[in-house]
C-alpha cells in the first residue's frame, strides 16, 4: 500500500518526527488565574504519538500580555512550575512539544492589565468592538502607543519567556507573530501609525518581530524556535496593503537566524460549487523559506496529503479536528470517521466537558 503523505518522516531543525500533521495552537481558557492546570496533563498527552509536533495554546509572556480569561502564562516560577507535569505527559509519550509566545498587545481591555492600565500596542488607535458567535460583544479598551524606548523591554519579556519554557522543559518556542496581536499591531500598516524606527517601511515595521526572534535565538538556540504568520488575515481590523510582500520579507529575514521552522496561516477559505476552496497563496513564501515550513488553514485529511505530496508545504498543522479527534493521526491512518467538534465548548472552563471527553477510536488486535 502507498504510503499516506501525511504519514511520513520529517526532520524539523534537530527533531525527527514520524509524521507531518502538528497540533495547532488553541487557546481553550482553561488555566484558571493564567496558570496551567493539571487537567492540561489529559489533554495534551491525548493529542501526544510518538514523534508528532504539538504546539501550545497561546501562552503569555507577561502581565501585559493578557486579553482573555483564564489563558496560560510562562512569565512567573508558578507557571513555569505548573507547565513541567504537562510536558513531561507529552515527552513520555515520545512527543515534540513547542510553547507558544503571547502577547495580545491592544487586543485587550483594563480589566486584564495591571493595575487597570491600558493596554500597550504600536499605536493608541483602539478597535471596535466584536460581536461574537454566541451574541455577546467583546468591547476592548483603547490601548497606549509604547514609547520608542519601551520597545526592548516588551523584547526582553518575550526572551525571558522563551527562557522560562526551555526550564520548563518544552523543547522549543513558536513566536505568535499572527491574527492581530502585538507583533502583527507592528507589522501591519492598517494598525501601525508610527514615525520612529519601528513604522512606515516595511523593513520598520517588521523590525519589532525580527528583534524578537534575534533575542530567543540568542536565548535559546535557533533549532528552538519557530514563529507563525498570518500576513493575508484581518483579525482585529489588522491587515496590511501587501500581505504577498509582507510575508517574503518576514520569511526571508527569518532565514538570518536560521530558525527551525515558519508557521503561516493561509487566507480565508472560499466556497466553490458547494465545497470548501483553500486559496493556496503561500508558495512564494514555501520557496523563500530555507527551514521546514508549516502550512494551516482548513486542511481535511484529503489536502493535506495533496499539498505535502506536491511538496507545497512540509507539516500542516490542524486545529478543530485534533480538538475533537485526539488521535487524529490514527483516523488519518484509517480513513476513519471523524467527530464533530462542539463549538459551545471551545472557551468554556470545565475541565472535562468538549476539552478531554472526545473519544478515541478502540484499539483492535
Amino acid at each position: 500500500m502507498a504510503a499516506i503523505p501525511l504519514l511520513t518522516p520529517h526532520k524539523v531543525g534537530k527533531f525527527d518526527l514520524s509524521h507531518r500533521i502538528v497540533l495547532a495552537p488553541m487557546t481553550r481558557s482553561r488555566s484558571y488565574g493564567n496558570v496551567p492546570q493539571p487537567h492540561a496533563i489529559l489533554y495534551y498527552s491525548q493529542r501526544t504519538t510518538k514523534g508528532g509536533l504539538l504546539v501550545t495554546e497561546a501562552t503569555g509572556v507577561s502581565d501585559t500580555a493578557q486579553g482573555y480569561p483564564d489563558t496560560p502564562g510562562i512569565w512567573t516560577k508558578e507557571q513555569v512550575e505548573a507547565w513541567k507535569p504537562i510536558v513531561n505527559a507529552v515527552h513520555a509519550k515520545g512527543g515534540l512539544f513547542f510553547c507558544q509566545l503571547w502577547h495580545v498587545g491592544r487586543t485587550s481591555s483594563y480589566a486584564y492589565q495591571p493595575n487597570g492600565q491600558a493596554p500597550i500596542s504600536s499605536t493608541d488607535r483602539g478597535i471596535a468592538p466584536v460581536t461574537l458567535h454566541d451574541g455577546s460583544v467583546e468591547e476592548f479598551s483603547p490601548p497606549r502607543r509604547l514609547r520608542t524606548e519601551e520597545i526592548p523591554r516588551i523584547v526582553n519579556d518575550f526572551r525571558l519567556a522563551a527562557m522560562n519554557a526551555i526550564e520548563a522543559g518544552f523543547d522549543g518556542v513558536e513566536i505568535h507573530g499572527a491574527n492581530g496581536y502585538i507583533i502583527e499591531q507592528f507589522m501591519k500598516d492598517s494598525v501601525n501609525d508610527r514615525n520612529d524606527e519601528y513604522g512606515g517601511s516595511l523593513e520598520n515595521r517588521c523590525r519589532f518581530a525580527l528583534e524578537i526572534a534575534e533575542a530567543i535565538v540568542e536565548e535559546i538556540g535557533a533549532d528552538r524556535v519557530g514563529m507563525r504568520l498570518s500576513p493575508f488575515s484581518d483579525y482585529m481590523e489588522c491587515w496590511d496593503s501587501n500581505p504577498e510582500a509582507l510575508g517574503l520579507y518576514m520569511v526571508e529575514a527569518l532565514n538570518k537566524y536560521g530558525i527551525a521552522y515558519c508557521h503561516l496561516i493561509e487566507p480565508r477559505m472560499a466556497i466553490v460549487d458547494g465545497r470548501r476552496q483553500i486559496p493556496h497563496r503561500l508558495l512564494p513564501m514555501r520557496k523563500a523559506f530555507k527551514g521546514t515550513f508549516i502550512a494551516a488553514g482548513g486542511y481535511d485529511r484529503e489536502e493535506g496529503n495533496k499539498v505535502v505530496a506536491e511538496g507545497y508545504t512540509d507539516l500542516v498543522a490542524f486545529g478543530r479536528q485534533f480538538l475533537a479527534n485526539p488521535d487524529l493521526p490514527r483516523r488519518f491512518e484509517l480513513n476513519a470517521p471523524l467527530n464533530k467538534y462542539n463549538r459551545s465548548t471551545f472557551y468554556t472552563p470545565d475541565p472535562v466537558v468538549g476539552y478531554t471527553d472526545y473519544p478515541v477510536l478502540e484499539c483492535k488486535n
